[in-house]
């Protein structure tokens, strides 16, 4: 069995996260012009934004329900179809991922760009995808971006999991610069209990669920610190608060593209 860690989500929050944010994805979608640009990814129209969100979820459930050892092919390029039918298609992909990781063992071990690791590893993967992509459709559309607290919350976490995992920097060259010698920055949501304390050290980014002093401190609700995390709003936002060494926060958010 996989064994959770303090602040996890378990299997079935993680099935039920996905098929909300998808839902709530394919509602900001809803009545879009396909070819309407993404402002939060510039180099993509709402039917690219669509299509990488079917493709990735079948990618991964192909993963899962193969077991895979290596990649299975990727269909970058996914074609979403008649937009009239976005909903149905979007829903499927996460059902196919769900009823992969679900029905099968969420612990048996495939491959990732990080090395073997559980199948339940794509169920988080793609439900923090998602989430940060149904923020850029509500952009898009103008809309409001709505998130339960604890789904952003798990956002941020896989996030700085992956950012923090050997090998990261080895894919995304940045994050090397994240590297310091003790430098702390906190992220404190208002809405919840505990937030992150991240440390930049010569081997890394450390982080860990608490909430302590830090040369620079970041808050707002969880949403809030969800959207600058993942660079979704910048620094200035209004909604946020900082407090302590703002260099380190405008250092972190322009090495932490993905």
């Amino acid at each position: 069995m996989h064994q959770l860690q303090d602040h996890e989500l378990d299997v079935e929050r993680l099935a039920t996260g996905l098929r909300e944010e998808t839902e709530a994805f394919a509602d900001a979608v809803a009545g879009l012009d396909p070819h309407a640009p993404v402002p939060t990814c510039p180099e993509w129209r709402v039917r690219d934004l669509v299509g990488h969100i079917g493709q990735a979820h079948r990618w991964s459930a192909e993963l899962v329900r193969t077991r895979a050892a290596a990649p299975v092919p990727d269909p970058r390029a996914a074609e979403p179809g008649d937009p009239q039918r976005w909903p149905v298609w979007l829903r499927d992909g996460a059902d196919e991922l769900v009823s992969a990781v679900v029905d099968g063992d969420p612990a048996t071990p495939v491959w990732t760009f990080l090395g073997e690791r559980p199948a339940v590893f794509w169920l988080r993967r793609m439900l923090a995808d998602t989430s940060v992509h149904h923020a850029d459709a509500a952009l898009a559309a103008r809309v409001g971006f709505a998130i339960a607290p604890d789904l952003a919350a798990d956002t941020i976490s896989e996030g700085l999991g992956l950012i923090s995992a050997a090998g990261t920097a080895n894919l995304k060259p940045a994050l090397a610069e994240l590297r310091g010698d003790g430098q702390t920055l906190q992220l404190r949501p208002d809405d919840l209990a505990v937030g992150w304390l991240i440390t930049r050290t010569p081997g890394g980014v450390t982080w860990e669920h608490r909430t302590a002093d830090a040369d620079v401190v970041v808050s707002g609700t969880v949403r809030d610190l969800l959207l600058v995390f993942s660079r979704r709003t910048d620094p200035d936002d209004d909604r946020l608060t900082i407090t302590g060494d703002r260099a380190l926060v405008d250092h972190w958010w322009a090495h932490t593209t993905f």
